[in-house]
């Protein structure tokens, strides 16, 4: 155990200009300018790394870690070691909530998104300590992962949690839960694939609601076409907690993919 963290610390005291910060690990910007980014899905933060993190990072990312890059299109059969259902996570924060719903349904398989260098590191160390095979932790701009690198009708499902709300008016273009960035999910997941958001942003929310409700490929699951109870399977995070200490309120979402008359089903 007297050297496992060797590689982290090594990299941070004596790494020289222009070396990458983790030789194993994810790449600072994996799609470089190669591709449009029409929508930005979200801001690069890359703040201090602990030693814990960056061990895992160094060490599990080979095997576990997806970047991406937009080149290539990755069989999710062999990027999980199996057939089981894969659900896209845009965003985990510092992973708990992600290793939590992992090991609580260890049938289905996630793929979880996200540019926060020290919440990658967390999450993969989640997953090594609770032996969660079926967690894979991809690193850049999700547009790019759903346009780029997803095959049609791949998804079982999208998570959404309590990404940037954007809240000036001016900055309203960026909020990843648009028409545009609908569609694209929409061409990835499967026919039923269920659509989960949630915010704490009041605004947002409704303007989730319109969107996802407008949308023709997506239907509520709620019979009054309104929000939805947060379901058993997203755990209460501690930030959401000390939200609704503060008298936030948490509004979740539940849309399916719609299956439409002349779409093929699934099995043909």
């Amino acid at each position: 155990m007297g050297t496992s963290h060797a590689p982290g610390l090594h990299l941070r005291h004596s790494r020289g200009k222009g070396e990458p910060r983790f030789p194993d690990g994810p790449k600072a910007d994996p799609a470089g300018s190669h591709f449009e980014r029409r929508i930005r899905s979200f801001q690069p933060r890359r703040s201090r790394v602990t030693a814990g993190q960056a061990d895992a990072l160094q060490r599990l990312w080979p095997t576990m870690g997806l970047d991406i890059d937009g080149h290539r299109i990755p069989d999710l059969g062999e990027l999980f070691g199996n057939s089981n259902p894969v659900v896209l996570e845009i965003g985990f924060g510092m992973g708990e909530a992600t290793a939590k719903m992992a090991a609580d349904d260890l049938g289905t398989n996630i793929l979880a998104v996200d540019v926060h260098t020290p919440g990658q590191g967390n999450l993969l160390n989640l997953a090594d300590r609770n032996g969660l095979t079926n967690v894979r932790v991809a690193n850049g701009d999700a547009i790019i992962l759903l346009r780029e690198m997803l095959a049609p009708d791949s998804l079982d499902g999208l998570r959404v949690y309590f990404p940037d709300p954007w809240p000036k008016k001016r900055h309203h273009k960026r909020r990843l839960i648009q028409p545009e960035f609908l569609t694209l999910a929409a061409a990835r997941l499967k026919p039923g694939a269920l659509v989960h958001c949630a915010t704490d942003w009041e605004p947002y929310a409704e303007q989730m609601l319109d969107v996802l409700t407008a949308h023709p490929d997506f239907e509520n699951t709620q019979p009054d076409g309104g929000y939805a109870a947060r379901p058993a399977f997203r755990p209460l995070t501690r930030f959401e907690g000390q939200g609704l200490d503060k008298g936030h309120v948490v509004n979740d979402l539940l849309f399916r993919r719609v299956q439409h008359r002349d779409q093929p089903s699934a099995g043909g």
